[in-house]
């Protein structure tokens, strides 16, 4: 039996649409929040998402160190995502991971499909477009690259762009640093929650099982894009996430109960709290909830990297000393695989009852 397949959203924004398909216009009630995005980005006032130094994050000098740690700190417990520089990752690697998945999307269609994953076979790394598998059958504007960069014995380079030639030696790269990356934010973490230093990092997996998939997000440019999101509100499912992009703002934080939109900072990295380290802390670091916006000016293109614990060898579940008789756990034990189909599950219910 033929699926229908609906066609790529770079296809369909390169038709010549002057509106969109229905499936990928926003319900009521989330529209009113939507706007333009460079206007948005542009708004001095009002909270705005933090940036956390990390030059000092290593220092010799206790204080200077400490100081620098609470700060990362007060950044995961108010916000749950910020802007890190002097991260100690190079402008050069970032431009050239940049460049590599640019140059992939610069293919055509046509050549993309090459790579094309199969989500009903249960194959999800390579290219794609989501499917309408929640209830309200609603579509995103956004093409995507999905696939698994670290441990490097778990990867699987047959799926991995040829084009360009470099794609593969860069991305290993930078995927290889972000690792050393996670470390460190998770040794910081660790010790401000005032556990031993390797903690967090055991307890979603260590070297040998901490997954770090990476997903590119291609927005084309939407003739409506007042109607549509790129990506729907969510909170990310990970331990952490770091996200590069192309300096075209889209990410939006929902903050004090108002969609506030992350400025563009040049060199830096996004990183999200993901709910995997919201469990852990007993709710002490916050898993925020985000979408992505999109124009009809500029393409946008974010690098997700999303630090995965195992699907079922871990129970996730407030540790111990983050839990008290004033503070009882908030969440019950699961395995990673159930949290998330335990999101699922409300998620349908949600659209369901709507």
């Amino acid at each position: 039996m033929l699926t229908s397949v609906a066609p790529r959203v770079e296809s369909l924004a390169s038709s010549g649409i002057q509106s969109i398909p229905k499936e990928y216009i926003r319900p009521q009630e989330e529209l009113t929040s939507i706007g333009n995005v460079f206007e948005d980005e542009k708004k001095k006032e009002g909270p705005q998402v933090p940036t956390i130094d990390l030059k000092e994050i290593d220092s010799e000098d206790k204080e200077v160190r400490e100081r620098c740690r609470q700060e990362l700190n007060k950044a995961a417990m108010e916000w749950g995502v910020m802007h890190l520089v002097n991260h100690g990752i190079s402008d050069e690697l970032m431009d050239r991971v940049r460049k590599a998945g640019q140059k992939f999307f610069e293919l055509s269609v046509e050549e993309k499909e090459k790579y094309a994953n199969d989500q009903a076979s249960g194959k999800i790394q390579g290219y794609g477009s989501k499917l309408a598998n929640n209830a309200s059958g609603q579509l995103e504007w956004e093409d995507y690259f999905f696939h698994l960069v670290y441990p490097e014995e778990k990867r699987d380079l047959s799926i991995w762009p040829k084009t360009p030639s470099d794609y593969t030696e860069v991305t290993s790269e930078y995927a290889r640093q972000l690792r050393a990356l996670a470390s460190k934010i998770l040794s910081a973490l660790s010790l401000c929650l005032g556990l031993e230093e390797g903690r967090l990092e055991k307890e979603v997996g260590g070297l040998e099982e901490l997954l770090l998939q990476m997903k590119i997000n291609y927005y084309p440019k939407c003739p409506q894009p007042e109607l549509a999101l790129g990506v729907e509100a969510h909170t990310d499912v990970s331990a952490l996430t770091f996200i590069l992009h192309n300096m075209v703002p889209g990410l939006q934080l929902f903050y004090e109960g108002k969609w506030i939109t992350a400025k563009c900072v040049p060199n830096s990295i996004i990183m999200h709290i993901g709910d995997t380290i919201e469990i852990l802390s007993n709710g002490k670091y916050k898993s925020i909830l985000h979408r992505g916006l999109v124009n009809k000016e500029k393409v946008r293109i974010s690098w997700a990297v999303f630090c995965e614990p195992p699907k079922e060898k871990i129970i996730l579940k407030p540790l111990p000393e983050t839990v008290s008789e004033t503070e009882p756990p908030l969440y019950p034990p699961r395995t990673f695989a159930q949290h998330i189909q335990h999101k699922l599950f409300r998620k349908n219910q949600d659209a369901l009852s709507k």
